[in-house]
Protein backbone atom coordinates (compact mmCIF):
# COMPACT_ATOMS: atom_id res chain seq x y z
CA UNK A 1 0.00 0.00 0.00
CA UNK A 2 2.71 2.35 1.04
CA UNK A 3 4.59 1.31 -2.40
CA UNK A 4 1.57 2.28 -4.13
CA UNK A 5 1.17 5.77 -2.60
CA UNK A 6 4.82 6.62 -3.16
CA UNK A 7 4.05 5.28 -6.87
CA UNK A 8 1.28 7.82 -7.31
CA UNK A 9 3.23 10.67 -5.51
CA UNK A 10 5.90 10.18 -7.82
CA UNK A 11 3.97 10.35 -10.91
CA UNK A 12 1.89 13.22 -9.25
CA UNK A 13 5.23 15.08 -8.88
CA UNK A 14 6.61 14.14 -12.50
CA UNK A 15 3.78 15.15 -14.34
CA UNK A 16 3.91 18.50 -12.18
CA UNK A 17 7.20 19.12 -12.84
CA UNK A 18 6.54 18.50 -16.44
CA UNK A 19 3.82 20.86 -16.54
CA UNK A 20 6.18 23.23 -15.21
CA UNK A 21 8.65 23.25 -18.09
CA UNK A 22 5.97 23.18 -20.63
CA UNK A 23 4.68 26.47 -19.13
CA UNK A 24 7.81 28.10 -18.95
CA UNK A 25 8.85 27.10 -22.42
CA UNK A 26 5.37 28.53 -23.55
CA UNK A 27 5.79 31.31 -21.76
CA UNK A 28 8.64 32.18 -24.16
CA UNK A 29 6.76 30.58 -27.26
CA UNK A 30 4.05 33.34 -26.83
CA UNK A 31 6.39 36.47 -26.96
CA UNK A 32 7.06 35.87 -30.67
CA UNK A 33 3.77 37.19 -31.08
CA UNK A 34 5.09 40.45 -30.35
CA UNK A 35 6.97 40.24 -33.74
CA UNK A 36 3.90 41.18 -36.46
CA UNK A 37 3.49 44.82 -33.96
CA UNK A 38 6.95 45.37 -34.17
CA UNK A 39 7.56 44.66 -37.91
CA UNK A 40 4.62 47.25 -37.98
CA UNK A 41 6.80 50.04 -37.01
CA UNK A 42 10.11 49.09 -38.01
CA UNK A 43 10.09 45.62 -40.15
CA UNK A 44 14.19 45.75 -40.48
CA UNK A 45 14.87 46.21 -36.98
CA UNK A 46 12.34 43.79 -35.89
CA UNK A 47 14.13 40.96 -38.58
CA UNK A 48 17.51 42.46 -36.91
CA UNK A 49 16.45 41.89 -33.34
CA UNK A 50 15.11 38.04 -34.54
CA UNK A 51 18.84 37.69 -36.20
CA UNK A 52 20.79 38.60 -33.62
CA UNK A 53 18.96 37.11 -30.87
CA UNK A 54 18.74 33.85 -32.25
CA UNK A 55 22.98 34.45 -33.16
CA UNK A 56 22.96 35.48 -29.35
CA UNK A 57 20.92 32.30 -27.85
CA UNK A 58 23.19 29.89 -30.30
CA UNK A 59 26.38 31.22 -28.48
CA UNK A 60 25.28 31.44 -25.29
CA UNK A 61 24.00 27.77 -25.46
CA UNK A 62 27.45 26.63 -26.61
CA UNK A 63 28.89 28.38 -23.62
CA UNK A 64 26.56 26.74 -21.63
CA UNK A 65 27.52 23.20 -23.01
CA UNK A 66 30.89 24.02 -22.20
CA UNK A 67 30.07 24.83 -18.67
CA UNK A 68 30.25 28.41 -18.78
CA UNK A 69 27.52 30.00 -17.28
CA UNK A 70 25.51 33.08 -19.04
CA UNK A 71 23.18 35.27 -15.91
CA UNK A 72 19.49 34.75 -16.47
CA UNK A 73 19.84 32.49 -19.86
CA UNK A 74 21.65 29.54 -19.00
CA UNK A 75 18.90 28.85 -15.83
CA UNK A 76 15.82 29.94 -18.22
CA UNK A 77 17.22 27.67 -20.27
CA UNK A 78 17.59 24.55 -17.84
CA UNK A 79 14.24 25.23 -16.64
CA UNK A 80 12.37 25.12 -20.22
CA UNK A 81 14.11 22.14 -20.87
CA UNK A 82 12.58 18.55 -21.64
CA UNK A 83 13.88 15.52 -20.46
CA UNK A 84 15.03 14.47 -24.13
CA UNK A 85 17.34 18.17 -24.17
CA UNK A 86 19.60 17.18 -20.86
CA UNK A 87 22.61 17.32 -22.28
CA UNK A 88 21.86 18.55 -25.57
CA UNK A 89 21.70 22.06 -27.78
CA UNK A 90 18.26 23.11 -26.74
CA UNK A 91 16.69 24.22 -30.29
CA UNK A 92 13.68 25.45 -29.12
CA UNK A 93 14.76 28.87 -28.96
CA UNK A 94 16.56 28.67 -32.77
CA UNK A 95 13.82 27.14 -34.56
CA UNK A 96 11.14 29.59 -32.70
CA UNK A 97 13.38 32.49 -33.79
CA UNK A 98 13.94 31.14 -36.75
CA UNK A 99 10.19 30.60 -38.33
CA UNK A 100 9.25 33.92 -37.17
CA UNK A 101 12.48 35.51 -39.34
CA UNK A 102 11.21 33.32 -42.25
CA UNK A 103 7.81 33.71 -42.31
CA UNK A 104 8.57 38.08 -42.47
CA UNK A 105 11.32 37.71 -45.15
CA UNK A 106 8.79 35.33 -47.29
CA UNK A 107 5.49 36.44 -47.03
CA UNK A 108 3.84 39.92 -47.00
CA UNK A 109 1.23 40.81 -44.24
CA UNK A 110 -1.51 39.41 -43.70
CA UNK A 111 0.07 36.22 -44.61
CA UNK A 112 3.11 36.80 -42.39
CA UNK A 113 1.09 37.99 -39.50
CA UNK A 114 -1.00 34.83 -39.68
CA UNK A 115 1.77 32.55 -39.92
CA UNK A 116 3.60 33.91 -36.92
CA UNK A 117 0.19 33.87 -34.95
CA UNK A 118 -0.28 30.35 -35.72
CA UNK A 119 3.52 29.72 -34.52
CA UNK A 120 3.00 31.62 -31.25
CA UNK A 121 -0.94 30.63 -30.04
CA UNK A 122 -1.30 27.35 -32.49
CA UNK A 123 1.25 25.79 -31.25
CA UNK A 124 1.83 27.02 -28.20
CA UNK A 125 -1.55 26.28 -26.56
CA UNK A 126 -2.09 22.90 -28.50
CA UNK A 127 1.23 21.82 -26.55
CA UNK A 128 -0.45 23.43 -23.10
CA UNK A 129 -3.78 21.85 -23.68
CA UNK A 130 -2.11 18.43 -24.50
CA UNK A 131 -0.24 18.22 -21.15
CA UNK A 132 -3.33 19.51 -19.30
CA UNK A 133 -6.26 18.30 -20.62
CA UNK A 134 -4.89 15.55 -23.33
CA UNK A 135 -6.41 12.25 -22.61
CA UNK A 136 -7.55 11.00 -26.23
CA UNK A 137 -4.03 9.99 -27.83
CA UNK A 138 -4.80 8.15 -31.43
CA UNK A 139 -1.77 6.51 -32.92
CA UNK A 140 -2.11 8.59 -36.60
CA UNK A 141 -1.60 11.79 -34.29
CA UNK A 142 1.65 10.43 -33.31
CA UNK A 143 1.66 10.27 -29.43
CA UNK A 144 -0.22 14.61 -29.81
CA UNK A 145 -3.90 14.53 -28.24
CA UNK A 146 -7.16 15.26 -29.77
CA UNK A 147 -7.33 18.10 -27.31
CA UNK A 148 -4.11 19.61 -28.07
CA UNK A 149 -5.17 19.44 -31.85
CA UNK A 150 -8.14 21.10 -31.45
CA UNK A 151 -7.13 23.62 -29.15
CA UNK A 152 -4.14 24.54 -32.30
CA UNK A 153 -7.22 24.21 -34.68
CA UNK A 154 -9.46 27.09 -32.64
CA UNK A 155 -6.51 29.37 -31.82
CA UNK A 156 -5.49 29.63 -35.24
CA UNK A 157 -9.02 29.66 -36.67
CA UNK A 158 -9.46 32.69 -34.61
CA UNK A 159 -6.21 34.48 -34.69
CA UNK A 160 -6.86 34.52 -38.52
CA UNK A 161 -10.37 35.08 -38.79
CA UNK A 162 -9.67 38.51 -36.56
CA UNK A 163 -6.31 39.52 -39.14
CA UNK A 164 -7.90 38.68 -42.24
CA UNK A 165 -11.32 38.85 -41.73
CA UNK A 166 -12.04 36.01 -44.26
CA UNK A 167 -13.21 32.69 -43.89
CA UNK A 168 -11.44 30.68 -46.21
CA UNK A 169 -8.52 32.31 -45.03
CA UNK A 170 -8.61 31.41 -41.26
CA UNK A 171 -9.50 27.50 -42.29
CA UNK A 172 -6.79 27.44 -44.45
CA UNK A 173 -4.58 28.39 -41.65
CA UNK A 174 -6.49 26.82 -39.12
CA UNK A 175 -6.29 23.46 -40.78
CA UNK A 176 -2.85 23.28 -42.04
CA UNK A 177 -1.62 24.49 -38.50
CA UNK A 178 -3.19 21.66 -36.69
CA UNK A 179 -1.60 19.12 -39.39
CA UNK A 180 1.74 19.93 -39.17
CA UNK A 181 1.24 20.61 -35.23
CA UNK A 182 0.66 16.83 -34.95
CA UNK A 183 3.73 15.60 -37.46
CA UNK A 184 6.74 14.18 -34.92
CA UNK A 185 9.08 17.12 -35.92
CA UNK A 186 9.92 18.23 -32.48
CA UNK A 187 11.14 21.56 -31.83
CA UNK A 188 11.75 22.09 -35.92
CA UNK A 189 7.64 22.33 -36.11
CA UNK A 190 8.49 25.88 -35.10
CA UNK A 191 9.96 26.77 -38.65
CA UNK A 192 7.17 24.20 -40.43
CA UNK A 193 4.38 25.62 -39.16
CA UNK A 194 5.06 29.20 -40.20
CA UNK A 195 6.28 28.63 -43.18
CA UNK A 196 3.66 26.45 -44.44
CA UNK A 197 0.87 28.05 -43.14
CA UNK A 198 1.95 31.61 -44.68
CA UNK A 199 2.62 29.99 -48.25
CA UNK A 200 -1.02 28.50 -47.80
CA UNK A 201 -2.37 31.85 -46.59
CA UNK A 202 -0.55 33.33 -49.78
CA UNK A 203 -2.41 30.73 -52.12
CA UNK A 204 -5.83 31.14 -50.62
CA UNK A 205 -5.63 35.19 -50.71
CA UNK A 206 -4.26 34.44 -54.53
CA UNK A 207 -7.52 32.53 -55.43
CA UNK A 208 -10.13 33.97 -52.91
Amino acid sequence: MKKANLLRTSTFSDQAAALRTEVVRKSIHFLIALTPSLAAVNKSFTIFILMFGTLSYTLMEYLRLSGIKVPVISSLTKMASRPRDMGRFVMGPVTLGLGALLALLLYPSPAAVIAIYALAFGDGLASLAGKIFGKLRPSFLFGKSIEGTFVCFAAVFISAIAVSGSLQIALAAAVTAAVIEVLPLEDFDNIAIPVTVGLVVQLVSVFF
